[in-house]
């Protein structure tokens, strides 16, 4: 075992041991040189038999994270093997296994367990779709870190292997018993994405229920048997996910991500709701097709009486003092007629009127039907260019109106994402195809500066964000959108120099520059102050406070570091 207090390969000293297990033993130890902590793993030689076997795997494992680089994967910093033991020092992750959550509570949460899970399916397809495929092989609770800020990490590649996509099987039969699909006993061909599906979904079925599929009954049970006040979604996820032939899974983890983010829309309940309510206002179109020998008028007659129906539930909307109720409506008008844009459209706009896309106007389109695939399958096809200027509205409501900060960007690039597909072959769409392809961009950089920033490969990403930032204002200067969204990118363009003007002047972008641009915002908001409201005008004074700290801070690091404010170079 490693001794506290002491010093490995001049550089980490130990602290104290934080884990340990029948073939390893894992220390907090810090570089004392850049005051940061690390995590050191030890196999020692004398405990293991076959070690030569095992430290092929480690090898491997560490050959495999060297490799990666994405915030919910541990990276690598050295490898130290020696005549005793065989050392991995990597990033020290602060929190608890899921394993030991469950210990300690239970069961957890299914709000909490869909969100762990589409973390591990974006860290899942980041695996998948690499150069050379990885497979992990080995999901389970006791593998998945949790993180105070609610992210977690997946950790342990010892059974990780990259695909081969000419072999016909596995070279080993590796994976825990409950967890494990049953193509990694062998006898079934290779493992391959559809086996961390099956992982996956036992892993939920453990968390949300409590229950380990490892031990008696050693079965995974429909999850509302346990707990009937589950979602029948998710129920149906987690048995798609574990069915025991590959192909009656989900295929990709890209699916299962679609499916997980709106679980509570495939609830039975909300099925047969959705259903009533189509039953209701499609009386007469069931009607006519009953009676369809009779004549085709009545088929006639049953549209005419969709449509009547229909511009009457937008009109409701329309008129309704009540901006959620509205948003019901509006949805409800769509399920009558999904392809026509009236009732989308009309739902962004009651959404984000009040300058803010709240919990419960997302709650009601997630649960009401628009967000299924059935909905936004027919509207894409029935009405492409309407549906993706809808993908483009609710792009904006996350990015600007979103009212939970951390998760706005996230979940809006993949509304522009879509829409920039669309409008990437439309010459009349060529400003909004430009918007969108920016917000992508600052989207990629928000998710991925803090891991950048711990890993040290951050350098050169502040200046392409910074002409990120000065294109997205100049597009908006051109064509104006909704006055709060420029106030808002005015915002966001004041606060980030704020907070990255030091990386800003190092990545080479001049000072000067900063200051105009600081400067043009003032200019272009004395223009808005003319017959502003006096929300506009709040939103006005916040920004200008902002603007004179920014000012500050610039003028502030530029001098300390040598820099000249006035044309961005050293004097």
């Amino acid at each position: 075992m490693l001794k506290i207090g002491s010093v490995i390969d001049g550089k980490y000293k130990i602290l104290n041991e934080i884990g340990h297990g029948g073939m390893s033993n894992v220390y907090l130890a810090i570089n004392e040189r850049a005051n940061k902590p690390w995590a050191v793993k030890e196999v020692r030689k004398s405990l293991n038999r076959d070690f030569n076997l095992l430290r092929q795997s480690l090898i491997m494992e560490t050959d495999l994270l060297k490799k990666l680089r994405h915030p919910n994967l541990p990276s690598i910093i050295d490898v130290i093997d020696s005549d005793e033991n065989f050392l991995i020092v990597m990033d020290y992750i602060e929190g608890n296994t899921l394993e030991r959550l469950l210990t300690e509570e239970g069961a957890q949460s299914q709000e909490k367990v869909a969100d762990w899970a589409l973390q591990l399916c974006d860290v899942l397809d980041y695996l998948h779709t690499r150069p050379a495929p990885i497979i992990y092989r080995d999901m389970k609770p006791s593998n998945i870190m949790l993180k105070s800020d609610g992210s977690v990490v997946l950790i342990d590649f010892g059974t990780a292997r990259e695909f081969k996509e000419k072999n016909v099987a596995d070279t080993c039969c590796l994976g825990t018993n409950g967890y494990a699909a049953p193509e990694q006993f062998g006898g079934m061909g290779q493992t391959d994405a559809r086996t961390d599906i099956y992982c996956l979904g036992a892993t939920m079925y453990h968390l949300v229920t409590g229950h380990n599929p490892s031990e008696p009954p050693y079965e995974i049970y429909p999850i509302t048997e346990w707990n009937p006040g589950l979602s029948t979604g998710l129920e149906r996820i987690i048995q798609k996910c574990t069915q025991k032939n590959p192909q009656d899974r989900y295929q990709t983890v890209r699916e299962l991500r679609y499916d997980l983010g709106h679980y509570a829309d495939l609830d039975v309940q909300a099925q047969q709701k959705y259903r009533s309510r189509l039953r209701l206002f499609g009386a007469a179109a069931g009607i006519s097709l009953v009676c369809a020998a009779g004549g085709m008028g009545f088929l006639a007659a049953a549209g005419r009486k969709q449509g009547d129906e229909y511009q009457q539930m937008v009109h409701m909307a329309e008129i309704s003092a009540d901006p959620i109720e509205a948003c019901r409506i509006y949805l409800d008008a769509a399920a009558i007629d999904d392809g026509r844009p009236e009732a989308y459209h009309g739902f962004y706009r009651t959404a984000v009127e009040d300058g803010v896309f709240s919990d419960e106007e997302e709650a009601l389109f997630l649960k009401l039907g628009i967000s299924t695939h059935r909905y936004l399958q027919n509207f894409q096809k029935k009405n492409p260019g309407g549906y993706a200027d809808f993908c483009y509205e609710m792009g904006n409501a996350y990015w600007y109106y979103y009212e939970h900060e951390e998760n706005r960007q996230s979940r809006a690039v993949s509304w522009f994402q879509t829409a920039m597909g669309y409008y990437g072959n439309d010459s009349a769409k060529e400003v909004e195809y430009k918007r969108c392809k920016l917000y992508v961009e600052l989207g990629a950089f928000y998710k991925n500066v803090i891991a950048s920033q711990i890993e040290g490969t951050d350098a050169g990403m502040y200046g392409d964000y910074w002409q990120s930032l000065t294109e997205l204002k100049a597009l908006n200067d051109a064509e104006p959108d909704r006055e709060l969204i420029t106030l808002r990118i005015y915002r966001e363009i004041a606060t980030r120099i704020v907070e990255y003007s030091k990386y800003f002047m190092e990545d080479g972008v001049p000072g000067d520059e900063i200051l105009s641009m600081l400067g043009e915002l003032e200019e272009d908001m004395e223009q808005m102050e003319q017959g502003a409201t006096s929300a506009t005008q709040q939103e006005i004074e916040a920004i200008r406070w902002i603007i004179g700290g920014a000012r500050k801070m610039v003028r502030s690091t530029y001098s300390v570091k040598g820099f000249s404010v006035s044309n961005g170079g050293q004097t």
